[in-house]
C-alpha cells in the first residue's frame, strides 16, 4: 500500500513537472513571433516615413502662409513697401522678408539674411540641403504695397518634400494665399487639386 501511494505521488509529480516544462516557449516559437513582428514593422515604416514628410511639408506651407500674411500686414501698418524674396541655391532654399529692392537681400548657408546698401532684413527662413523640405518659386520676389496691401507680382511657391510630394502656395493680387496640390502620381491628400 505504501508503494502504491509512492508510485501515485511520483507519477503526479512527474505529470506536474511535465506540464510546467510545456508552459514555456520554444526557440522556434519565439523565432516565428519575432519574424512576424519584423514583417509588420517593415511594412509600417514606409508609412511612418511618409507621414513624417507630410508633417514637414504641412508645417513649411503653414509657416510660409503666416509669413506672407504678416509681411502684408506689416507693410500696411508701417506704411512702407515690404518684400519677400525667394532664393534657391546648392545649399538649399530660403526666403527673406525685407525692405528695399528685389535682390537687395539674400540668405547665407546658415540661414542668416544678408542685405546690401543698408537694406533691412526683417525675417529669414532657410531649408538646408539636409532638410526634407525645399521651396521653389516662379518669381524672385513679391512686393507688398503699403497703401492697398496688394502684392506684385502674383506668384506660386512650391513646397516640396524629398519624396516629391508638392503643395503650391498661390499668392493672389490681394496678397492672400491658397494652398493646392498638383495632380500627380504622388498626390498629396488633404489639399484641393490645382
Amino acid at each position: 500500500m505504501h508503494t502504491t501511494r509512492f508510485a501515485a505521488s511520483h507519477s503526479a509529480h512527474r505529470a506536474s513537472h511535465t506540464r510546467a516544462l510545456q508552459r514555456g516557449t520554444t526557440l522556434v516559437e519565439a523565432s516565428i513571433v519575432l519574424a512576424i513582428i519584423a514583417i509588420v514593422l517593415g511594412s509600417a515604416l514606409p508609412s511612418l516615413q511618409q507621414a513624417r514628410l507630410h508633417r514637414h511639408m504641412d508645417g513649411a506651407a503653414a509657416q510660409l502662409e503666416t509669413d506672407i500674411q504678416l509681411t502684408r500686414s506689416r507693410a500696411v501698418a508701417e506704411g512702407r513697401a515690404l518684400r519677400m524674396s525667394f532664393i534657391q541655391d546648392a545649399a538649399g532654399s530660403c526666403y527673406v522678408v525685407h525692405a528695399g529692392n528685389a535682390g537687395s537681400c539674400s540668405c547665407d548657408a546658415s540661414g542668416r539674411a544678408q542685405c546690401t546698401n543698408g537694406q533691412e532684413a526683417l525675417r529669414s527662413v532657410r531649408y538646408g540641403h539636409n532638410h526634407p523640405v525645399r521651396l521653389q518659386s516662379n518669381v524672385n520676389s513679391i512686393s507688398f504695397n503699403p497703401d492697398l496691401g496688394t502684392s506684385t507680382p502674383t506668384g506660386t511657391v512650391r513646397v516640396q518634400t524629398s519624396a516629391q510630394h508638392t503643395v503650391h502656395a498661390v499668392v493672389n493680387v490681394m496678397g492672400r494665399v491658397r494652398h493646392c496640390a498638383p495632380v500627380t502620381a504622388t498626390a498629396v491628400k488633404g489639399y484641393p487639386s490645382c
